[in-house]
């Protein structure tokens, strides 16, 4: 094989948007090959921008995984959620939109003009296509997706189950330019420890008081230490009311310790260490519509 005929190596930055709970984030988390953002059943889950860092033989893709876009901005956390989403679609090389299978949403729409405004190539992701019950209405929810609408491919997809990923990295990859890889190929994302800490145990408040308690918590990390080997950690969950602090310790404390419990063992499995966490809750009025307190706890854009 002459010089000429050795495939190059492709690097670059893909933009992930899409509305609230379409499968962005278990998308990224099924490409990079390890959990780096987290999940639960409940909209707007993913509050910050972050990167996803997806390495394969041929190249490496660099997934900005984004908050969903929504119209609703009438809290100051909305407005930032909104912000790091469109700003995400700023120097990348390509873009998908996630979708879900069956469903076509105003928000989608939004979504789509978005990532139409910022003129690079835009794939179409259908997601959830193992939930959809009538697999004959797949091509019809096909045409009237795309008319009048530009995607540079389009790939059903199951990122649960890790089904149609392949083919759409092939198509990634195509769309990135000859590049020394961006990273490591033991970097997973940009973010530290500390702050996959945070989001692990605000994981389980959105898994377990998702319908009590939706968007009223955030996770600040006081203490990251190494203790020889041993993770010792502090996290502050901070509320908005005094009577939220009943719901998320629970009778006995034992709601508490099952979210204590959860994330500690999802931080052992994530970052190869035992961990010792503690957990306390705290109340800040109306956090989530206070600029400076969202700056406090790390939202930015």
């Amino acid at each position: 094989m002459t010089d000429s005929q050795i495939p190059s190596y492709r690097a670059g930055f893909v933009a992930v948007i899409g509305r609230p709970n379409v499968g962005k984030s278990t998308l990224v988390n099924a490409l990079v090959g390890s959990k780096i953002s987290i999940v639960s059943s409940r909209p707007q889950t993913t509050r910050h921008r972050m990167l996803g860092i997806a390495s394969f033989p041929e190249g490496q893709l660099v997934l900005v995984d984004t908050p969903g876009i929504h119209a609703k901005q009438s809290r100051a956390m909305n407005r930032h959620m909104n912000r790091a989403a469109r700003g995400a679609v700023s120097d990348v090389h390509a873009s998908v939109l996630v979708i879900e299978a069956g469903r076509w949403h105003s928000d989608d729409a939004l979504a789509y003009q978005a990532l139409k405004d910022s003129d690079v190539p835009v794939l179409l992701v259908i997601n959830k296509i193992d939930k959809l019950k009538d697999k004959d209405a797949l091509l019809p929810f096909i045409r009237e997706v795309t008319e009048n609408r530009e995607f540079t491919s389009v790939h059903l997809i199951s990122a649960l189950k890790g089904k149609g990923t392949a083919d759409l990295v092939r198509s990634l990859l195509q769309l990135m330019p000859e590049s020394e890889p961006l990273y490591g190929e033991d970097e997973i994302t940009d973010k530290s420890q500390r702050f996959l800490a945070g989001e692990l145990v605000r994981e389980q408040l959105m898994q377990r008081l998702g319908d009590e308690l939706p968007y009223s918590a955030t996770v600040e990390i006081e203490k990251f230490e190494d203790d020889g080997g041993l993770l010792r950690i502090g996290a502050v969950i901070w509320l908005e009311r005094e009577g939220q602090k009943a719901i998320v310790i629970g009778k006995g404390g034992q709601q508490l310790k099952a979210i204590s419990t959860s994330a500690r063992l999802g931080m052992e499995k994530l970052f190869g260490s035992k961990v010792f966490l503690e957990t306390w809750c705290r109340v800040r009025d109306g956090w989530s519509d206070d600029e400076a307190a969202l700056r406090r706890f790390g939202y930015n854009d």
